[in-house]
């Protein structure tokens, strides 16, 4: 199989430099497996990782907002792979809606079972006092994706796409009522 330009979407995790929870403790193996023999010049560790569900680049399921939505291991992978669209919003601003005239006057086709990408240039500020003053995708444009369209997935390179530490998200219940998972906090957009 050939593949063209492969692209990392992830940000690299620092323990201890992340906003939610991420600790990760080495140890030698005989310290976990205690009937494990080990010579004493053989690098064999293990590691025990502690981390939130919201830590870097995540994948947000249906559970996130639903009691009976699909968890991780419940979430069909074959709505995770697929072509993808790309919409640039690099030029809206905190708390600043996408619409859905702006996604339809992009020009861009999306089809149903493709994986809308929303690039806000948010990735610049990962790890930052600025890193949630991002854009927001209105109800409208998701309902136009989501119902209209049919995407799989949805994904982007801010902290969400909603205004943030309101009492409801309605962005996420319509994402998650449909079986559409969200990625958040991507990166390397402008490479794709």
């Amino acid at each position: 199989m050939k593949f063209g330009k492969l692209i990392e979407l992830s940000h690299v995790l620092k323990p201890g430099k992340e906003e939610f929870e991420l600790s990760i403790e080495t140890l030698n193996v005989e310290e976990v497996h205690k009937r494990t023999v080990r010579r004493s010049d053989i690098w064999y560790i293990i590691q025990k990782v502690k981390m939130s569900s919201h830590l870097g680049t995540h994948i947000e399921f249906p559970y996130h907002h639903l009691e009976t939505g699909k968890t991780a291991a419940e979430y069909p992978l074959e709505r995770m792979v697929g072509d993808a669209v790309l919409f640039n919003f690099t030029h809206k601003k905190k708390d600043e809606e996408i619409s859905r005239a702006e996604i339809e006057a992009s020009g861009i086709e999306v089809r149903k079972g493709d994986i809308a990408i929303i690039y806000t240039g948010m990735q610049e500020l990962w790890n930052t006092s600025r890193a949630h003053d991002r854009p927001v995708l209105s109800v409208d444009a998701t309902k136009y994706l989501v119902v209209d369209k049919g995407i799989h997935a949805i994904g982007t390179d801010a902290t969400g796409l909603e205004v943030r530490e309101t009492d409801h998200q309605p962005v996420h219940q319509l994402l998650f009522s449909h079986d559409v998972a969200m990625i958040e906090s991507m990166t390397n957009l402008d490479k794709l």
